[in-house]
């Protein structure tokens, strides 16, 4: 028998909306193999494609930082959402996007080693404030974009206090056009990148290993059509071409009116300002994307703790 739990069943309904059979069927044939059992159920249609964001488990916070031209976004974990509207920690995270703000390169280790506001190093507090809150936390990721000109538009869903939250966006527009043109756009924008979950800039920015993966389950879908080798492939290409679409963020719909490409939406705003505009780069952090959080039995540990 596969190894794998009710609660890996229950995982899988809520990554693909599959049937309970089905799950337990996929997990049966992949040998309890998670990401696997996603991949099968996919390939013979019966779930949806499975989005990062439905595999965000762990706490914290993101914090953004923008001065002048530059911006950047920094992801800290906690352990629980307790320690997350803690001021200690919440104080922590604000500081220590600021300290990121003046590095020059996305380098978590620099991070750590830079001088903090209060003293010490950015991994200095962060010991301390294990020690003193009593959970773990670690600085996880940041990245810094800039233009030459032009602006670093911020944007925070489900914001916990200023620049502080659990999605965490910022969006470059390279442009001679002023601020007053600039900034409302950038906000269109990051609410939309918010939304819409691009995974890059451009069809090319996507991640190869991703396109691999699309490409295998379209061509085991087009194997079951029975079709002419030929026409499977065309078949496996426009798959592929309709993801990358999808997921890279200039041929992606704009989520207000769902039919204008986010490349159009930049091109037509610049020559209603006069000045041409450049989406050139932007960042999403989500809070514990991709990161798996330890399920536990509660009763079962009360259980054991009363047996020991």
């Amino acid at each position: 028998m596969a190894a794998y739990t009710a609660t890996d069943v229950k995982n899988l309904r809520e990554r693909t909306g599959a049937g309970m059979m089905d799950c337990k069927k996929a997990l049966d044939e992949t040998n309890g193999d998670l990401e696997a059992a996603v991949d099968a159920l996919r390939a013979k249609g019966l779930a949806a494609a499975a989005k990062k964001s439905s595999r965000t488990a762990a706490e914290g916070l993101v914090g953004v930082a923008v001065e002048g031209t530059k911006g950047v976004a920094v992801e800290v974990n906690s352990e629980t959402d307790f320690v997350a509207k803690n001021d200690q920690f919440q104080d922590f995270v604000r500081k220590t996007t600021a300290v990121a703000l003046g590095l020059g390169a996305d380098d978590v280790e620099a991070l750590k080693g830079a001088a903090y506001p209060d003293g010490g190093t950015v991994g200095d507090k962060l010991t301390n404030n294990v020690a003193t809150i009593g959970e773990n936390q670690q600085v996880r990721r940041m990245k810094t974009v800039s233009v030459s000109q032009g602006v670093i538009v911020p944007y925070m869903h489900n914001a916990a206090a200023d620049n502080l939250g659990k999605i965490g966006v910022l969006v470059a527009l390279e442009s001679e056009a002023p601020a007053a043109v600039l900034e409302p756009l950038g906000k269109q924008l990051a609410m939309h990148i918010a939304a819409a979950f691009p995974q890059a800039l451009d069809a090319s920015g996507l991640d190869a290993d991703v396109i691999e993966r699309e490409r295998a389950i379209a061509r085991e879908k087009a194997a079951e059509s029975g079709k002419p080798e030929n026409v499977q492939e065309k078949m496996v290409e426009g798959a592929v071409a309709k993801f990358a679409k999808e997921n890279a963020l200039l041929s992606q719909l704009f989520v207000m009116d769902n039919k204008t490409p986010i490349a159009q939406v930049v091109e037509q705003a610049g020559k209603e300002a006069g000045a041409k505009i450049v989406l050139k780069d932007y960042v999403r952090f989500q809070l514990g994307e991709g990161i798996e959080k330890e399920e536990s039995d509660f009763a079962a540990e009360v259980a054991a703790a009363v047996a020991g």
